[in-house]
């Protein structure tokens, strides 16, 4: 003891960080140890997480999960088709319009949502002007449901009606299939809220030539296009197939052009297809949306004791996750969170809308934030440094349930990538998954403003903890 008194102080301080301070200034070293009991040490979580914890418990849920795990990363899926929403979307109406996130209602939805409502109101046909498009929208004539209750994913608002064509995702080794409409490519589009006549004209332009060309493009491509190949492939080409899609647009396009050429549109038709598809890298975005969401959906009631999310969506007001164990209209709901990132010229923090759209399937997955160290040239867009990129990626080995062996990471090793999402390590690690995404003006019309990093609200997971311990109670 007197010899302690003798040495030079090092402190690791697991306490207010003003122990820390006091410290330092009298010339001493302290670590500051950034920790919290679980779940915040929220009481009902940690009755919660006493309950699964007990050992009969936890090997059902390991049991499950490990079951629900093989099902996402087994999974073969193929971009089969293209067609207009009315004519494939589960439970699709005329009057109806899918959105991104858990369900909201019109006088909830932010400005970016209501700007892309607005515009699709206008391009179906049901208002002549904006400003007619939001009596309509208020008067209950439209029907607003969430995509993923539709085996739908829509990015950013996730606005799709019924005349816009949409992908066919088929999963071939579990039966189900996904849907996800087209990249409008350029940042002032109806998915981030902006709506003038631009924008109108171009979704006309997809309905008439864009969306029919490629549903007859595949009609010439046999047994459809390897999605699960192509998205291994664009990862090991530098793409983390969220907000970097270099290589899965240029292996996407490359795939469907043999079939593009044998449609009877004009070479001049064709060109400007081309043309559209190489005005912006994000093309090939939705297309891995389906992709994530086909997985994910085979796992959906597979598994009672299953503790691995299946759905992580925002729709700019709340966040929302869902579990493969409980019933695919529970929604756990936490508020929308910010994203912080670097903004387009002109743009402050303060001119943003807060975390919207279904493209976090992709994180959900285990693509995305979760793949960031295989494309170090995301952080050029969503901000860090190529170590943050890989730290991203590691951490979330602690909330997740195991390593996709078909999908690899070069820079780590190939390591698999980090798959099935555990509300349980989640709660127990405090560690919330990574997100990286684009951010809408917070106002409608305007359109994309910068991207970044967010994470969803730990109120969410709260709720989904403490449902799941009623199965064992």
């Amino acid at each position: 003891m007197t010899k302690l008194f003798e040495q030079d102080l090092d402190v690791i301080n697991v306490g207010l960080e003003k122990f820390t301070e006091d410290i330092v200034s009298q010339g001493a070293k302290s670590t500051q140890l950034d920790w919290a009991p679980p779940g915040f040490g929220n009481t009902e979580v940690l009755k919660a997480l006493e309950i699964i914890e007990k050992p009969e418990n936890m090997k059902k849920i390991e049991e499950a999960n490990e079951q629900v795990y093989e099902v996402i990363s087994s999974s073969s899926i193929f971009l089969t088709g293209y067609a207009p929403a009315i004519d494939v979307i589960p439970g699709m109406k005329e009057n109806m319009i899918l959105h991104a996130g858990p369900p909201i209602t019109w006088d909830k939805m932010n400005g970016p949502m209501r700007g892309a409502v607005l515009g699709a109101i206008v391009f179906e046909g049901f208002a002549d002007t904006l400003e007619e498009a939001e009596e309509v929208a208020k008067s209950g004539k439209i029907e607003f449901s969430p995509c993923h209750e539709h085996q739908t994913v829509g990015s950013m608002a996730g606005v799709t009606s019924a005349s816009m064509y949409v992908h066919i995702v088929e999963n071939r080794t579990y039966g189900n299939v996904s849907y996800t409409n087209l990249s409008e490519q350029l940042s002032k589009i109806l998915r981030m809220g902006a709506n003038d006549e631009s924008v109108i004209n171009r979704l006309i332009w997809m309905r008439d030539v864009f969306g029919p060309m490629l549903a007859e493009a595949m009609t010439y491509i046999e047994g459809g296009i390897d999605l699960r190949l192509m998205v291994s492939q664009a990862l090991h080409m530098g793409d983390e197939l969220h907000n970097r899609n270099v290589a899965g647009t240029t292996l996407l396009i490359q795939a469907l052009t043999p079939g593009i050429i044998q449609t009877n549109f004009s070479v001049a038709q064709q060109k400007e297809v081309f043309d559209f598809v190489a005005s912006s890298d994000y093309f090939s975005g939705p297309t891995w949306m389906a992709f994530c969401k086909a997985a994910l959906d085979a796992a959906i009631g597979k598994e009672e004791f299953s503790s691995i999310v299946t759905t992580m969506a925002r729709n700019g007001t709340e966040f929302g996750i869902r579990l493969a164990s409980t019933p695919q209209d529970q929604w756990f709901i936490g508020p929308s969170q910010k994203v912080i990132g670097p903004m387009f010229a002109g743009y402050t923090e303060e001119d943003s809308g807060l975390d919207i759209g279904d493209s976090a399937i992709t994180e959900t997955f285990g693509i995305g934030g979760f793949a960031m160290a295989a494309a170090p040239a995301i952080v050029a867009l969503v901000g860090g440094t190529v170590d943050d990129a890989t730290n991203y990626t590691l951490e979330m080995e602690t909330i997740t349930t195991g390593h996709n062996p078909n999908i690899t990471i070069p820079s780590l090793n190939f390591m698999g990538t980090l798959t099935g999402i555990d509300i349980i390590k989640v709660i127990q690690s405090n560690t919330l998954p990574v997100i990286n995404t684009a951010i809408a003006h917070k106002e409608a019309g305007i359109g994309m403003i910068g991207a970044g990093i967010t994470h969803p609200p730990v109120e969410a997971f709260q709720k989904a903890i403490i449902e799941f311990s009623e199965k064992f109670e």
